[in-house]
């Protein structure tokens, strides 16, 4: 069922705009990571399948790392006061995981008034390589794409969302990505999901999952401004770290700093969007454009550099503070 009322926390925005032609669902979210389009598509590929680079393709090996990761654990959050479970092992050349997809730290109220969904226990397996082959293509991966990564804690990642607006801006619904617009998750505030401090919510069928800094999770690991936290694998193999990365990607012993992402307002605004007095840039994906240099990151949020756990280096990605949160694509092969 649609509402003809549109969720804004800016009550000066809803002057601005007749409700009664607005069209938003609230109450049934369906699968997130819809078809946000954020990556530069003159080095990317915007399908469900991997597009490798056999010529240039860099292998690294991930074995040995985090391969006994286990946890096992009562919740006793109000909203989950459930076991969670994570299990890692590497086997051959793969390394899996079986997991129940119940978070292992606080969460924030669930169901909510934005986020009517409650947290359920759900099967998680998942196998990526230990091999990670590094390409110069771009797979874009998340939503009915596939899983695009996992955190330690068997929670998967999907930075997108399943939300979006036609043209006109007058039909805008976070349960169908069939707009031209795909409505953000994090980098606007006219809309809003019910993201708790995790900056996570809950899908329809239960599964809790991360659109972006899993902040509840990086305090477990002690993610603090002295250390690298590696806090999960992306599906291509390659690993995932939390916020922070050394200023000299080849030096281990220069000084950390937050990473950023490379991604910025569009400076050309399409005579087609919907209206910036109503929704400002950076409310849709197509608000963002990758502007290689303009932070520290590609345009999958990762780089190649010396981390703790790989001190030779290795292609590795970043959960940061600014867009895109998470990677939305992978470097490697998939």
């Amino acid at each position: 069922m649609k509402l003809h009322a549109l969720n804004i926390k800016n009550s000066n925005r809803v002057n601005a705009i007749k409700l009664s032609t607005l069209a938003l669902v609230v109450s049934s979210l369906v699968a997130c990571g819809g078809g946000e389009a954020i990556v530069d598509t003159s080095t990317t590929t915007d399908s469900s399948q991997s597009i490798t680079d056999n010529g240039t393709g860099t292998s690294s090996s991930t074995q040995g790392v985090f391969c006994e990761y286990s946890y096992s654990d009562y919740n006793e959050s109000e909203s989950v006061q459930a076991t969670s479970a994570a299990d890692w092992s590497c086997t051959g050349t793969t390394r899996d995981l079986v997991a129940n997809g119940i978070p292992d730290h606080k969460v924030g109220t669930f169901p909510n008034a934005d986020n009517p969904n409650t947290i359920s226990e759900q099967s998680v397996n998942e196998s990526y390589t230990l091999e990670p082959v590094e390409t110069t293509q771009a797979t874009m991966l998340g939503g009915p794409r596939g899983m695009i990564g996992v955190v330690l804690n068997g929670i998967k990642i999907d930075a997108g969302t399943g939300g979006s607006c036609d043209d006109s801006g007058t039909d805008c619904d976070l349960g169908d990505n069939s707009g031209n617009w795909n409505i953000e998750a994090l980098s606007q505030d006219t809309f809003s999901f019910g993201t708790d401090d995790n900056n996570a919510h809950v899908q329809p069928d239960g599964t809790y999952h991360y659109h972006g800094m899993p902040e509840g999770f990086v305090a477990l690991r002690g993610g603090n401004s002295t250390t690298m936290t590696l806090i999960g694998w992306a599906a291509d193999g390659f690993p995932i770290y939390a916020r922070y990365g050394y200023s000299d990607s080849s030096d281990a012993t220069s000084a950390l700093t937050a990473m950023t992402g490379s991604y910025q307002h569009v400076t050309t605004v399409s005579a087609n969007r919907p209206s910036t007095d109503i929704y400002p840039l950076g409310t849709f994906g197509q608000d963002w454009e990758y502007i290689a240099g303009s932070g520290d990151l590609d345009e999958c949020n990762g780089r190649v550099g010396v981390t703790p756990e790989f001190p030779d280096g290795i292609y590795h990605y970043y959960a940061t503070d600014t867009y895109p949160f998470f990677q939305r694509c992978v470097k490697g092969e998939v």
